[in-house]
């Protein structure tokens, strides 16, 4: 389309979504179901008895702690990985075995060239703040010795055990992602005693999310959720904190689940998320589950709502009490009484809030916003950031709840930069 001419807005849900209609909006019995599977995939006490199980088979077997590590040749992640890779011997009791893999691509890694360019971006951004050299410095050629027997062999490996990424560790049942989950599995491996000196700290250790002392009332933080992301519930109220903290300019930007946007979806890929997902929230000292997925008419709802709600400067407290209810109260938002609780825990009135459920106000917003997530910012998962402003400065665009200490970082150099740091 030529530029000056209006585009006609994208609809906030395709036409003919490829996920299955029971997907998008599964009854409630389903909804019951996917509850229980949750519940045991994040179960804390299921957990550690399944840990204690295999450490005692190592030990009857007198196996070594044998970590296994799948790497791809041009996934930047990998090229941050293998830079730890020695220390991570040298410094642990184990047996690393190496695997070489190609990307998996399909509905694991849909947008597979976006996925490849946000990643090159993402980590060019966090390597020197885990004292790495940047992708972009390394010589990537090595990488491409594998033969295609051995790159067979890996992606093998990588599926018999139920995963589908690149930059993986995997240890006795557990998998663990690139440099930023790491530190889960040093901490994993000191527990069981196989560190060689536990005074030295973790390889690559996870930077605080820090904004004390800020004044970033010059900068824009756009910040985009989803309701029916777990990653989202667990990192949604210290986003809304940190920006009251530094006084950084919020705007709110609510997308739909990927999967209600016509992004694939896979069971592994689900089950991951959430097993990953409460480690993320242990680590953030925040709850997570019981999970009862708010995905399909209950997020319409919701977000039927918002305008509504931000009129009355209430929406992220709406936002914030639905992911709330549905990822650490497991509260049926399909439910009038789930929908009702979250609008009084956000300090809205029931009997006015009936004007404006299912009203449609919303689609229009909701899809620029996502437009303008996907196509202007190359970004598709959530939660996604946005930070503007500083002289001279390029928009940071990133995305993850484990990202965060990224915003925070770039928060407090561009506020230091233009002398408002008190």
């Amino acid at each position: 389309m030529a530029r000056g001419v209006c585009a006609i807005a994208q609809p906030v849900e395709p036409e003919n979504n490829p996920n299955s209609r029971m997907m998008v909006d599964p009854p409630a019995l389903l909804r019951r179901l996917m509850m229980r599977m949750f519940d045991r995939v994040i179960d804390p006490e299921r957990r550690a008895k399944a840990r204690a199980s295999a450490e005692r088979r190592r030990v009857r077997k007198g196996a070594p702690h044998i970590v296994e590590y799948f790497h791809q040749w041009d996934d930047p992640y990998s090229l941050l990985v293998e830079q730890v890779l020695d220390r991570l011997c040298e410094r642990y009791d184990i047996e690393l075995v190496r695997h070489d893999i190609r990307a998996t691509g399909g509905k694991n890694q849909p947008e597979l060239e976006k996925l490849e360019a946000w990643a090159q971006r993402d980590a060019e951004l966090i390597a020197p703040y885990y004292g790495l050299k940047r992708p972009s410095e390394l010589d990537r050629s090595a990488n491409r010795a594998p033969s295609e027997a051995a790159l067979d062999a890996g992606r093998a490996r990588l599926a018999e055990l139920g995963h589908y990424s690149g930059a993986m560790f995997y240890y006795a049942g557990e998998w663990y992602w690139g440099v930023d989950r790491l530190f889960y599995l040093e901490q994993r491996l000191r527990n069981l005693g196989a560190c060689r000196n536990v005074s030295l700290p973790f390889l690559c250790p996870r930077p605080e999310i820090d904004v004390s002392g800020v004044d970033a009332s010059a900068l824009t933080l756009d910040f985009y959720p989803s309701l029916n992301s777990p990653y989202t519930s667990i990192i949604y109220d210290r986003t809304i904190a940190m920006a009251r903290e530094c006084g950084v300019q919020l705007d709110h930007k609510p997308v739909l689940p990927m999967i209600m946007r016509g992004v694939p979806a896979t069971r592994e890929k689900g089950l991951y998320i959430m097993f990953d997902t409460k480690r993320e929230a242990e680590y953030l000292g925040v709850g997570f589950g019981p999970v009862m997925t708010p995905i399909g008419e209950p997020t319409r709802q919701i977000y039927s709502l918002l305008p509504w709600a931000r009129e009355q400067g209430r929406d992220t407290q709406l936002m914030s009490a639905a992911l709330d209810l549905a990822f650490r109260e497991g509260v049926a938002l399909h439910r009038k009484a789930g929908l009702r609780m979250a609008l009084e825990r956000a300090g809205l009135a029931w009997g006015d809030a009936q004007a404006h459920i299912g009203s449609t106000e919303w689609k229009d917003q909701t899809a620029r916003y996502q437009t303008e997530m996907t196509d202007k910012l190359r970004l598709w998962g959530v939660p996604s950031f946005r930070l503007r402003g500083g002289e001279g400065e390029e928009d940071l665009c990133v995305w993850g709840q484990d990202r965060l200490w990224l915003v925070a970082a770039e928060i407090r150099r561009r506020a230091s930069t233009t002398g408002v740091l008190t």
